[in-house]
């Protein structure tokens, strides 16, 4: 795995690669001279960090004749050193720039600016091994190009929680779903004190063609909420599936759910109420 040196003019998205980086399980440090390259290579090889990304940028420019030296240091002990230069057209960072009414680091007027750290940064730009223009990227178009330049996976979990209604609906979830339609195991006194995890109980919830119709509607439109929100960059999803008291229906629907939507990288988050209604 490469150890990477992001770069770039400020407002070209140096921090949505960062943070893509970060989120692909990278260690990440922002602003660092280039002097301290090689610091940061042995402290994370000591810790046994295999992912590293560092962003040096026009904040260190009092640091930059040390540039040449330090890379060509680091490059003799990593044959994988990777240079990502990031640029745009002036008039999109003037956007950009009005959009965040930011300063910018060197601090006159913008358009000035634009051009000082172009020539600022030329050395970083030459030493680059990819230049990405983002002037007609956006954020996500740019964290998707990151993740295939350096073959990187966007790790996405679909997280699914169950929960009782009478006990109030969790608030740390993307998504509510009501299953309380389904048949009702507490009013099978054998089936009352158990709960969804038990397959008695999971095939009296889903007993008919009715049940079976719910469900399959169910998962689909789960589904697709979970791949919409991958593909639109997102890393995770969490979902609550609720009936009455958390017990029986909830659980079982959630269980089930884990099972068939598992390609999804699906996780049970907990079982919020069953055991308060088992007790």
């Amino acid at each position: 795995m490469p150890f990477i040196v992001v770069s770039g003019l400020s407002g070209s998205g140096k921090s949505t690669v960062l943070r893509t980086l970060e989120d692909a399980g990278f260690f990440t440090t922002d602003n660092l001279p280039p002097e301290l390259w090689g610091a940061m290579h042995d402290l994370a090889t000591a810790r046994g960090l295999e992912r590293v990304a560092i962003s040096t940028d026009a904040r260190t420019r009092d640091f930059l004749g040390a540039l040449e030296s330090s890379y060509e240091r680091l490059s003799r002990r990593r044959e994988d050193l990777r240079v990502l230069f990031l640029e745009a057209t002036a008039d999109v960072l003037l956007k950009r720039y009005n959009l965040t009414r930011r300063e910018h680091p060197l601090g006159d007027s913008l358009l000035v600016d634009f051009a000082r750290e172009r020539e600022l940064l030329a050395p970083l730009r030459s030493i680059a091994d990819t230049v990405i223009d983002t002037t007609d990227l956006s954020a996500g178009e740019l964290a998707e190009r990151v993740l295939k330049l350096y073959r990187l996976e966007r790790d996405f979990h679909l997280r699914l929680v169950s929960f009782g209604f009478k006990h109030s609906p969790p608030r740390d979830v993307d998504m509510v779903l009501d299953v309380r339609s389904l048949p009702n195991p507490y009013y099978d006194p054998a089936l009352r004190p158990r709960t969804g995890l038990d397959s008695n109980v999971a095939d009296y919830v889903f007993q008919n063609e009715d049940a079976e119709a719910f469900y399959a509607d169910l998962r689909d439109f789960v589904r697709t909420a979970a791949e919409r929100a991958r593909a639109a960059g997102r890393h995770g999803y969490t979902v609550g599936i609720g009936c009455t008291g958390g017990q029986h229906r909830s659980v079982a629907v959630t269980e089930r759910l884990a099972a068939d939507l598992k390609a999804l990288n699906v996780e049970v988050g907990d079982h919020r109420d069953m055991k308060l209604e088992a007790s």
